[in-house]
């Protein structure tokens, strides 16, 4: 008798095949796509800024194939900072884990609110969404996943609630901005606009964005909790954490996990100080979480050597997370070095260009969106795409207030799903959660935050929103 065949199960590709898949269609684009630049000039803040009119074609540079591979060396150089503040704070959190008091302080708060699981999201993803629109926490969202995923654990939900609590929290503000001057505040610069004028309609968007965020992750997470079948990875619900049941954490704060908790937030506050006070960046984020995980040691008695062992742990637990920020970059390396980006840009402006009005500020936003998936940088995407958006808005009779709106949310709004946002793909990873499942989830809020984004615009132009 023939043993019958055993059917093959479909396995979804890492996240680092699917980028190096990406990364071999941008360097093939580099052959298809005509090479050209802009020229550039510096802004106040020392970004290269394109200078509208002043694009031509130049000679082809198609990338090689040790161009493709070099360009993931080049990646992780460029990303090195985003790269080493992921490592340390996961290394930070696992010292402070190692005290438990995370995990006290989140089954205490889980006990105060019992079955109003839906009030805890409310709060702490609205915490989150103030620090994105602050712009505080963007790309350190990261470091704060792994409390998330705990917290989704306590409330006996998935890993995509544990993600979606804090990164979506964050980025549904970020995508706002609006006391961001990285994104906002820079391109209102650009644009000739006063600093983070219009903010009282901006803050409507805000409000209405978040909420919707809010609501949506409330809605899954209850159809999780009523039926974990219904969780989109199903029966491997946090598929990178242990069995350690949270619920045998009996909740009590000690002192130890008082003083803990108290150098925490000190931390994280002295940090926020830093940005708006100091000009911190990143590096000095970095630093702040070393001191905060020697602290930490010293406070609960760790001994040195214990210290060093957590922090290693909690390094390599992210470390998977980290590295993929660098492979993500690596494809607008390619893109960079082959001279393509300016072209799309020189590209967009010219599909833009016979639109009016509304259709106007609709098209910059959906156009901005899709650039996006490309460039996921605020910032560097404000310094490529606004030179060219300002005197478009002029030209169809869309407020600048209106264009800036549009990059914003261009800008955040397609974050949550594109692969190349070296961000989204180490949450992911961190979480264990497939790109391909994180899309079934994302993909209904990203079109109910381009609704209501379409509408805002739309009520922009109508009002002319100027300055305020």
């Amino acid at each position: 008798m023939t043993k019958p065949k055993k059917k093959r199960k479909l396995i979804l590709p890492d996240a680092y095949v699917i980028l190096f898949v990406i990364l071999i269609i941008a360097a093939l684009l580099t052959y298809i796509i005509p090479a050209g630049s802009f020229d550039r000039e510096t802004s106040e803040n020392g970004i290269d800024v394109i200078i509208p009119d002043s694009y031509s074609q130049i000679e082809q540079q198609p990338a090689s194939v040790i161009d493709i591979f070099r360009s993931i060396q080049d990646g992780l150089i460029g990303g090195a900072g985003l790269i080493f503040l992921v490592l340390i704070i996961g290394g930070a959190f696992a010292v402070i884990e190692k005290t438990g008091a995370i995990d006290n302080l989140i089954m205490k708060t889980i006990r105060g609110t019992q079955n109003r699981e839906w009030m805890l999201i409310i709060i702490v993803a609205s915490l989150f969404s103030i620090f994105g629109a602050l712009g505080i926490i963007v790309n350190a969202v990261i470091a704060f996943i792994p409390i998330g995923i705990i917290l989704a654990r306590a409330m006996k939900m998935d890993a995509i609630v544990g993600v979606s609590i804090i990164y979506l929290g964050a980025y549904s503000g970020f995508a706002i901005g609006f006391l961001d001057p990285m994104t906002t505040g820079f391109a209102q610069q650009i644009a000739q606009l006063p600093l983070f004028s219009g903010i009282s309609f901006r803050l409507v968007i805000y409000v209405t964005v978040v909420s919707a965020t809010i609501a949506y992750i409330i809605w899954y997470a209850n159809r999780v909790k009523n039926n974990p079948n219904k969780s989109i990875l199903r029966e491997n619900r946090f598929p990178k954490y242990d069995e350690r049941d949270i619920e045998e954490v009996d909740g009590t704060l000690t002192t130890i996990h008082k003083i803990v908790l108290t150098i925490l937030v000190l931390g994280i506050a002295t940090y926020v100080y830093g940005v708006f006070q100091l000009e911190w960046s990143i590096n000095e984020m970095a630093g702040v979480f070393i001191a905060i995980a020697v602290l930490t040691a010293i406070i609960s008695k760790m001994g040195a050597n214990q210290m060093v062992e957590e922090f290693m742990h909690g390094a390599k637990g992210v470390l998977y997370g980290a590295l993929i920020i660098g492979m993500a970059r690596s494809i607008v390396v390619v893109l960079e070095n082959g001279y393509v980006l300016d072209s799309i840009v020189n590209g967009m402006a010219i599909v833009m260009e016979p639109f009016s009005s509304v259709f106007g500020a609709i098209a910059m936003f959906i156009g901005n969106g899709l650039f996006n998936l490309i460039v996921s940088s605020g910032s560097g995407q404000a310094a490529i795409v606004m030179p060219i958006l300002t005197p478009l808005a002029d030209l169809m009779d869309v407020p600048r207030q209106v264009a800036v709106q549009a990059y914003s949310m261009g800008d955040g709004f397609t974050n949550i799903i594109t692969p190349l946002s070296g961000v989204l793909m180490a949450n992911l990873a961190i979480a264990g959660i497939p790109w391909t499942k994180w899309i079934k989830f994302a993909i209904p809020l990203v079109i109910i935050w381009y609704i209501i984004g379409i509408i805002f615009l739309s009520i922009g132009v109508m009002i002319n929103w100027g300055p305020m």
